[in-house]
């Protein structure tokens, strides 16, 4: 009989969760979250922005938002301003994290033997936590639009091209600063990535299509009461249905981290449990350092 905390995963959640990572059988998803001790979170990146681009309404926090209203500033230069969402990420960057840190996330989900790494940043931490690892990754971009070659990275010598634990793909669905017309942030960019999934599956190749169909799925820098989470996930599951065939964690900062009163806090993570249960999704409430302590702690 599994044991489980308030708000935290059950004894069996977790015996699950590290035999799949184990052997491999998981597809590790990473949100902004994953990388917030060395870049701006997406609010305090939005922030930025609006300040220096005179934002002139109160969600200053929300980044579609504010790029989209930059796009209309600047003549509908979609292109233009994700150059300046770059340049400012760029310099508001710490640097690359500390892959020699046992409880470096990249790092931990660096040493499973997966063959498949799924990412809505715009960064290359992964690749260089598993060329630290001593793997030879690749990485290619999803072509949510027009300007994206299709059969960029590894797809453009092989369609047949398959990922393996030694040399894994990482595959990033919001496009990368290396191509700054790839990067899916304003509202626009948002609502062509999820309708153009649900009209087109086949935009999703093989290898990520079975990972999304065949592999648990661990969600980690995302919060679940972002609407970004939930449009992602959605247009997801409207182009891949199967995706629910497996069972999902996701690592999710408590409710107080984001301003809810201790009175409600049990109740939110309640409800948002439930929520989110009706997609398979067991949720680790607590920080992404809480996680990786715990997992590190329970892979003895």
């Amino acid at each position: 009989m599994s044991s489980v905390r308030a708000g935290r995963l059950s004894d069996d959640d977790w015996d699950r969760l590290i035999d799949q990572l184990r052997q491999g059988d998981c597809a590790p998803f990473l949100g902004a979250g994953a990388c917030s001790k060395v870049l701006p979170t997406g609010g305090e990146l939005s922030r930025r922005l609006a300040e220096k681009y005179r934002y002139p309404f109160a969600d200053r926090g929300d980044l579609a938002r504010v790029t989209q209203y930059m796009t209309m500033r600047f003549g509908d230069d979609a292109i233009y301003v994700k150059s300046l969402v770059r340049r400012e990420l760029l310099e508001m960057s710490g640097g690359t994290p500390d892959f020699s840190d046992p409880f470096e996330p990249h790092a931990v989900l660096a040493d499973f033997p997966i063959p498949v790494f799924l990412t809505t940043n715009y960064d290359d931490f992964l690749v260089q936590a598993l060329k630290h690892a001593g793997k030879d990754p690749q990485h290619a971009i999803c072509p949510w639009n027009s300007g994206i070659d299709p059969n960029n990275g590894p797809f453009s010598s092989s369609t047949g091209w398959n990922p393996r634990p030694e040399t894994p793909l990482v595959y990033h669905l919001h496009g990368t600063l290396e191509h700054p017309q790839s990067i899916v942030v304003t509202e626009d960019d948002y609502l062509e990535f999820v309708t153009g999934l649900a009209a087109d599956r086949s935009i999703l190749r093989p290898s990520i299509q079975a990972a999304l169909t065949t592999k648990p799925l661990l969600f980690i820098g995302y919060g679940l009461r972002d609407a970004t989470f939930r449009q992602l996930f959605k247009g997801l599951l409207s182009a891949v249905p199967e995706i629910n065939r497996r069972a999902h964690v996701s690592v999710q900062r408590r409710p107080r981290e984001d301003g809810i009163g201790p009175e409600v806090e049990q109740s939110t993570m309640d409800y948002l449990s439930s929520f989110y249960r009706r997609w398979r999704i067991s949720i680790y409430w607590g920080t992404l350092d809480e996680f990786m302590t715990e997992l590190r702690h329970r892979m003895g």
